[in-house]
């Protein structure tokens, strides 16, 4: 398997140093400095066995460092993913191969988050996330990507897409934040049973995934980032009817319909209610963790003209 690291960094203005400089200063978001290399230790063993050969790339942005795994032929279009709270770019193990068939694929750790980059958490008021994926884009040398979002992912897409749609070719949406309120008692049932021992920590995330077998290794996975990492608590603020009626680039939104932390039927009602062009789909039997969806993905963004 071929691999290359490298760093990127743009040039920056005087208020971009000074933004860089307070997330220097923005405080670990792991519990250890140990925790934290069990974490990247478990991250680069999954590296070990992507399914393409890839690069990894860091980022530098007026947020911090982003880290960035790439693969896929560099002459086709551009696709950045977004992976969900409290989890890293790995996630897309079982999608990258379909993905990087026809795209050259950007899985982004995104910033404040169980990943490689750097721990600055802007806040999900104004704009300040859709610039920082922003400055990733520039920096990676993209004009208009397709985008794909899961959970959180979701909801920092959906932001992009409405603070900057000319880079947006195509937005996908798996089980997005940002649509419908999530619901507070899913994860105060979850969590507690990492508490007892091998059989709860596979049981609490059996609930994620409701009744989809569970990928190899995310109980591990999962486990530590439970053990080791520190979660945000602020909760995500939803998009208002008329920031979405300004999409109007193709979107795609599955959403499983055993989803614990939303609402599937109410998510996708509220975007074909302000999404006209909106193509949804509640995938039954799956819970909030909607992973390995890129056979389901493909054929929409096949039909995208810019793709």
């Amino acid at each position: 398997m071929f691999i290359v690291t490298y760093v990127i960094q743009p040039c920056t203005s005087r208020r971009d140093a000074a933004q860089k400089e307070r997330a220097m200063t923005t405080p670990t978001v792991f519990k250890s400095d140990a925790g934290r290399q069990a974490l990247f230790d478990f991250y680069d063993s999954v590296l070990a066995q992507w399914p393409v050969d890839y690069e990894t790339c860091t980022v530098l942005t007026p947020f911090g460092s982003t880290h960035v795994i790439v693969a896929g032929d560099s002459a086709r279009p551009p696709m950045i993913l977004l992976h969900g709270a409290s989890s890293n770019a790995v996630t897309w193990a079982g999608d990258v191969a379909t993905y990087a068939a026809h795209y050259r694929v950007y899985a982004v750790d995104l910033i404040g988050d169980a990943g490689k980059s750097a721990p600055t958490r802007p806040p999900y008021t104004g704009s300040a996330f859709a610039d920082w994926l922003d400055a990733v884009r520039r920096g990676l040398g993209l004009d208009t990507v397709a985008l794909v979002g899961l959970s959180l992912g979701g909801w920092v897409a959906l932001k992009y897409a409405i603070t900057y749609p000319a880079h947006v070719a195509a937005l996908v949406l798996l089980a997005p934040g940002g649509i419908t309120p999530h619901r507070d008692g899913f994860f105060l049932r979850m969590l507690p049973l990492f508490l007892l021992g091998k059989w709860g920590q596979r049981r609490a995330v059996q609930m994620l995934f409701a009744d989809v077998p569970l990928p190899e290794g995310v109980v591990e996975g999962t486990t530590l980032i439970w053990r080791h990492f520190i979660p945000r608590r602020d909760k995500l603020p939803l998009f208002s009817d008329d920031e979405l009626a300004t999409l109007t680039m193709p979107v795609l939104m599955l959403i499983g319909e055993k989803d614990g932390l939303f609402d599937a039927a109410a998510t996708a009602a509220r975007l074909h209610q302000c999404i006209p062009q909106v193509q949804t789909h509640i995938n039954p039997g799956v819970g909030h963790a909607i992973v390995n969806t890129a056979p389901q993905v493909m054929p929409f963004l096949l039909t995208v003209p810019e793709n």
